[in-house]
């Protein structure tokens, strides 16, 4: 059996027949080159996830009112934590270096003509260092703007721009819900994260966030929405965790489930991470649905030039070749149409995971592992679905397979 010359004959009868030949690959093609974005789209989330959370600091801590499991049932969380809670972690926690606590509101806000429902943050004057923030102009909050519940407010940039795109905003006045704050800075842009646009905020004392917007909703005291906590080091974030959590088990009195949740940039990434590549799998797997509907579509083009070339088999057969070189013949075509497809269908893909990368913050990655299997699998998936026709052109009987012809 000469497998150069079957292997000719493969590429001179699929060229006989190029709309039949392109049509037969089209599956193979869509479903390469959906498996290959999907993943490469995937995988750039997970990457875009893990810059952001990167940016926050290796030794950074988030502590939240509520249970895991509170959080998970009800977005309605209890008002456990409080201010006070977050000067104890400052002044009894030995591996936490400094303690921002913040509280969160979406108000509206107005200056002149201009309005805007944005995210209102009240906060400490830690949470530049915490955070890894930044002013761009003016100041940010001081000691004692808590202390007088000064009504002053610093502005995220793109907030800064809606408002006051061509004047500077220091000593302008906006109002927060009906409640006039004089503007003492701007932020440096900081963009989004996780969908959320971190320049579209307003930065003001907590204390005047609780006495003027919120109130005191909470019997223990100024409740707050998240206290962010920056251990002295990476390697102190595992101790900073325990003893935040046995200190505010002894304040809050728990012998049973905590009220609290407290959570380092690694927990959060890495339920990010499960979440991504679930989503990433599972987008794949829907994108697989069409490699096995391209195999299908081969094995029937395959069964159909069968009978097509009944005369031929027979003929082929008449002057010696064996059902084996019959059945090689077929499959090489089958492995052929699907290699092609998935060849084409990586560039395809590759191409588009580029373009993805090009037009948004994705971080789309072009993945070797993923191009390896696609196109193995196509291969495959052509093999195997070539075997039903082969066989069935292996067994013709070459006299009849004359006479029908």
């Amino acid at each position: 059996m000469d497998w150069v010359e079957s292997g000719r004959m493969a590429v001179k009868t699929l060229t006989a027949n190029k709309m039949r030949s392109s049509l037969t690959m089209l599956g193979m093609i869509i479903g390469n080159a959906s498996v290959i974005a999907m993943v490469g789209i995937g995988q750039g989330a997970q990457r875009l996830a893990s810059e952001q959370f990167e940016s926050l600091g290796p030794n950074v801590l988030f502590v939240s009112p509520g249970s895991g499991q509170a959080r998970q049932r009800t977005t309605n969380l209890p008002r456990t934590l409080v201010w006070d809670d977050a000067t104890a972690i400052a002044a009894q926690v030995p591996a936490a270096q400094e303690v921002a606590a913040q509280k969160q509101g979406q108000y509206p806000i107005v200056y002149g003509g201009l309005n805007s429902s944005s995210t209102v943050t009240g906060t400490t004057p830690s949470f530049l260092s915490v955070r890894s923030f930044d002013v761009a102009k003016g100041r940010f909050l001081t000691d004692l703007d808590l202390k007088r519940n000064q009504r002053v407010v610093i502005l995220g940039s793109d907030l800064a721009n809606r408002f006051f795109s061509d004047q500077d905003p220091i000593g302008k006045r906006i109002r927060i819900r009906n409640v006039s704050f004089q503007v003492i800075g701007v932020m440096q842009a900081k963009g989004s994260f996780l969908g959320s646009n971190q320049d579209d905020v307003a930065y003001i004392p907590l204390t005047t966030m609780a006495s003027t917007l919120t109130g005191r909703t909470s019997p223990y005291g100024l409740d707050v929405t998240i206290i962010s906590v920056s251990a002295k080091d990476e390697a102190s974030v595992p101790a900073a965790e325990f003893q935040i959590s046995n200190l505010l088990r002894r304040r809050h009195k728990i012998v049973d489930q905590d009220d609290f949740t407290v959570q380092t940039q690694k927990d959060i990434l890495q339920i990010v991470g499960t979440i991504t590549g679930g989503l990433t799998a599972m987008l794949a797997a829907i994108a697989g649905v069409s490699l096995l509907v391209g195999g299908i579509g081969i094995m029937n083009i395959m069964l159909v030039s069968v009978t097509e070339r009944t005369q031929e088999i027979g003929l082929r057969k008449a002057i010696g070749a064996s059902g084996q070189d019959i059945l090689v013949q077929f499959m090489i075509e089958a492995v052929l149409l699907s290699a092609a497809g998935g060849l084409i269908g990586t560039g395809v893909g590759v191409g588009g995971t580029l373009l993805v990368a090009t037009f948004s913050p994705l971080k789309a990655v072009v993945s070797p592992t993923a191009i390896a299997l696609a196109v193995g699998v196509s291969g495959t998936i052509g093999l195997v679905f070539g075997v039903i026709p082969a066989r069935q052109a292996a067994k013709l009987d070459p006299i009849v397979a004359l006479r029908s012809a």
